[in-house]
C-alpha cells in the first residue's frame, strides 16, 4: 500500500487521544480515534485517498457512506480517481429520510445497478457501515465492499460477512498500537 507507513504516523500525530472517553456505544475508553482528524488536513487527505483509492475494486463504479464519517474519504477518493482518470461517482447517506427536496436518504450521485464501495472514517462495530449498505440496497446499487479507514474494535469484518459483504480495513487499532476494542 502506497505511503501506508506515513498514513500511519499522521493517525498517530492527529487522529489518536488518549484519555477517558466515552465511546458509541457506550463504553468507556482510554483512546479515541478521530480519524477525520486525518481525512480532512491537506496532507492527511492525499494519503487517505491514496491508500483507499488502491483498496477500490476495479468494477466500482460510486463509493460513498453514511455521513458525516464517510464524506471526506469518499469525496478526497472520487477526486483522487478521477485525476487518475478513473471515474467513481459519490454520494452521501443521510442519517434520516429528507421529506422535502427529492427526498430521501442518499444525496449525491447514486444510481440503481451501481457497484459501491462503502466507506467510514473509523468504525468500532461496523454497525454505521452495515447501515448505509442498507440504505444503498434500498437504492438499488449494489454494495461490493464495506471499508474503513481505521477498523478499532475488529468485528466489523463478521458485520459485513454476514451482509454477504466483503471488508477491508486500511489501518487497524492493532496497527496504531492498540488492541481490537469492541
Amino acid at each position: 500500500m502506497p505511503d501506508r507507513a506515513a498514513l500511519i504516523a499522521h493517525l498517530l500525530a492527529h487522529s489518536v487521544r488518549t484519555g477517558d472517553f466515552t465511546l458509541k456505544s457506550g463504553k468507556k475508553s482510554p483512546y479515541f480515534i478521530d480519524s477525520k482528524q486525518t481525512a480532512c488536513r491537506p496532507d492527511g487527505i492525499l494519503l487517505v485517498a491514496e491508500a483507499v483509492l488502491g483498496l477500490v475494486p476495479d468494477d466500482a463504479t460510486a463509493i460513498g457512506g453514511l455521513t458525516m464519517g464517510a464524506d471526506p474519504i469518499a469525496y478526497a477518493t472520487a477526486t483522487y480517481a478521477a485525476m487518475r482518470g478513473r471515474e467513481l461517482k459519490v454520494f452521501s447517506v443521510r442519517k434520516e429520510v429528507k421529506d422535502h427536496g427529492g427526498g430521501g436518504r442518499i444525496a449525491g450521485a447514486l444510481d440503481a445497478g451501481d457497484k459501491v464501495v462503502l466507506t467510514e472514517d473509523t468504525t468500532s462495530r461496523g454497525t454505521s457501515i452495515l447501515e448505509a449498505a442498507l440504505a444503498v440496497r434500498a437504492a438499488g446499487a449494489d454494495p461490493i465492499l464495506m471499508l474503513a479507514l481505521v477498523d478499532r474494535g475488529g468485528t466489523a469484518a463478521a458485520v459485513a460477512a454476514d451482509a454477504g459483504i466483503p471488508f477491508a480495513a486500511v489501518v487497524t487499532g492493532p496497527d496504531l498500537g492498540f488492541a481490537y476494542d469492541n
